[in-house]
């Protein structure tokens, strides 16, 4: 009897491919890896065709329904239906499985010095591992799995927070955006200096703050003074005069604009002024005439008439008479001259009174002016007003577009957990499906008939190490017996390898094995059943209660125990009645004596 190395459960439940080849601490072999993924077998599956799989890579190539196996056609081996993958064709290779657990790894994680072997690795490091590098679901950028925390919390420029003012979510890269716009966003005001003061009520509070300074009402004529509410009346009362002069330089500013765009009126009022200056020019003329001359009365009539006339002309020649007294030609003069000054000033008068005319004109303009520029500010206001409503209005449509896809990007997070729920509900009933048809084959008497099909394929198989021994469906001693299953190397195994057919008996944990007497101490009988009914092989063997393989099982299964030597290759090589159509059936008999 030989025995073998203690096998793991079988399990379907993996939703990962094979482990990365570099977790390897040994030499690497061809046997080991998944014909699909070609990395290392995770929860191996062997199909018809002896090709291995990880469970994942076999449950994701058939989903979409049968599929050719690429690799019988890579070997040139192809043949339906046996290279034909489909679900319920495969089953945990639970040999090759320990194999591939018991061997040595390393963690490939920079930085990480872990050692084991996989299945150490997979149970309590794969996920675990402080230094696996793995991306931010939001940024994208590449991190520690022990950093994760804290850069979801402080560094990653995709996080969401909420506004501690509004409430409203944003993202941290939008948080001085945000700010600008936030309605409830504390400010100070400039006047007062009253702090939070929401945005949203800001102007309402601008509005009566005495405290809040603003631009004089003369500002559009030039006083650059801003003055606190509370105080505009006392600066328009000390500055009247500065307003007074800036409004009426504003004023002449605009009367000479005005008559700019009016160059006749001009040009005429220039002519009638050049006029004045020439008539003043002869009236003074005359008056010196008029003032050297001795004789009074002459004078003083030439002066009425002239004077009466009201109007310059041109200079007469003084007469020759006998010269007056001094007195009298002085008195003379001076009475003689004196409407003069009150002609020129009337026509000055007339000139200033025009001019008040025109400036009262340009007056009542500016007032119109001032009423339109009023008119205008109210439509402006008006505007800005609408313009901030529609910013507003855009800004909640952009928040909740926001929301939308947020929304919308939960519910493609919750389809993709849908569909790895279902997934792993059609492992789960891919696995009752194999148990249910492990339990159509299960026998309660102890005694069990193992039919094996396409036997040339098999051990072909097994010869070229693709799947060295296969396990049978279990059977029971009773229904509430010992569990028992059998394990066959078509290629023989130790001693008997490449030379012999290897039949072990193994006994499996069952459900009632407390209510058992241990060790297992029954009488087992090995057969390879004759197909004519005439020269079965048989051998059997009582168990050895001091070895651990008939001791209460603690894992899935005990170390196999059998028969290495149990047939000779070359009897079953040479014509016989063991192998019909391919098929072969293997018997096993427990003694349940004593039971």
């Amino acid at each position: 009897m030989a025995t073998q190395e203690p096998s793991p459960p079988s399990s379907m439940e993996s939703n990962k491919p094979g482990f990365p080849k570099k977790i390897l601490a040994n030499k690497l072999e061809d046997k080991h890896l998944c014909n699909c993924c070609h990395n290392l077998l995770r929860r191996p599956f062997q199909a018809q065709c002896g090709h291995r799989f990880c469970s994942y890579c076999f449950n994701m190539t058939v989903r979409d329904g049968p599929q050719k196996c690429n690799a019988c056609i890579k070997e040139d081996i192809f043949e339906e239906p046996t290279s034909i993958l489909k679900q319920g064709c495969a089953f945990p290779d639970n040999a090759a499985r320990r194999e591939v657990e018991n061997l040595s790894a390393v963690c490939i994680n920079e930085g990480c010095t872990w050692k084991g072997n996989i299945k150490e690795y997979e149970l309590s490091h794969e996920e675990k591992c402080e230094y696996t590098i793995i991306p931010c679901p939001s940024c994208k950028e590449r991190i520690r799995f022990n950093e994760q925390e804290r850069h979801n919390e402080r560094e990653c420029p995709e996080r969401t927070l909420n506004c501690k003012y509004c409430k409203e979510p944003f993202h941290f890269k939008n948080i001085k955006a945000h700010d600008e716009i936030c309605p409830k966003y504390p400010m100070i005001c400039e006047g007062c200096a009253k702090k939070k003061i929401p945005r949203e009520k800001y102007v309402d509070h601008i509005k009566f703050c005495s405290k809040f300074r603003t631009p004089c009402r003369f500002h559009v004529v030039g006083c650059d003074m801003s003055v606190e509410k509370e105080r505009i009346h006392d600066h328009e009362r000390a500055c009247a005069y500065e307003h007074l002069n800036l409004l009426l330089h504003y004023i002449m500013g605009m009367k000479v604009s005005m008559e700019g765009l009016q160059p006749q009126g001009l040009e005429l009022a220039g002519h009638k002024l050049l006029d004045l200056h020439r008539s003043l020019r002869e009236l003074e003329v005359r008056v010196s005439q008029l003032s050297t001359t001795s004789i009074g009365p002459p004078v003083q009539g030439a002066t009425s008439s002239s004077s009466s006339s009201g109007l310059p002309g041109p200079p007469t020649p003084a007469l020759p008479l006998p010269p007056p007294p001094a007195p009298v030609p002085t008195l003379t003069v001076s009475t003689s001259f004196t409407p003069l000054p009150s002609s020129v000033g009337a026509a000055l008068e007339l000139q200033l009174h025009s001019e008040k005319t025109k400036v009262a004109e340009l007056g009542r303009r500016c007032t119109d002016l001032e009423v339109k520029v009023g008119t205008f500010e109210n439509v402006v206001c008006v505007l800005n007003r609408e313009v901030e409503r529609f910013t507003t209005t855009m800004e909640a449509g952009n928040r909740q577009h926001r929301l939308d896809q947020d929304k919308i990007e939960a519910l493609n997070n919750k389809v993709r957990q849908l569909e790895r729920t279902v997934g792993l509900k059609d492992l789960t009933v891919a696995e009752m499906e194999g148990r249910l048809r492990e339990m159509s084959a299960t026998t309660f008497d102890g005694v069990f008939v193992w039919r094996i099909s396409d036997f040339t394929k098999k051990r072909q198989d097994a010869i070229a190490g693709r799947a060295p021994a296969m396990f049978s469906p279990a059977f029971y001693t009773s229904k509430y017996g010992y569990k028992m299953c059998l394990r066959i190397y078509l290629n023989g195994d130790g001693t008997g390898r490449g030379s012999h057919l290897s039949l072990f008996f193994v006994v499996m944990r069952g459900l009632s094995d407390a209510l058992l007497k241990w060790p297992f101490n029954q009488k087992v009988t090995l057969m390879l059943l004759d197909q004519s009914s005439r020269e079965h092989i048989i051998d059997a063997f009582r168990p050895d209660i001091t070895s651990s393989s008939f001791q209460r099982p603690v894992s899935e299964m005990n170390i196999a125990s059998g028969c290495p030597l149990f047939c000779p290759l070359s009897k079953l090589d040479a014509k016989n009645s063991y192998i019909r159509d391919d098929i072969i059936f293997i018997k096993a008999i427990v003694d349940l004596t004593g039971l």
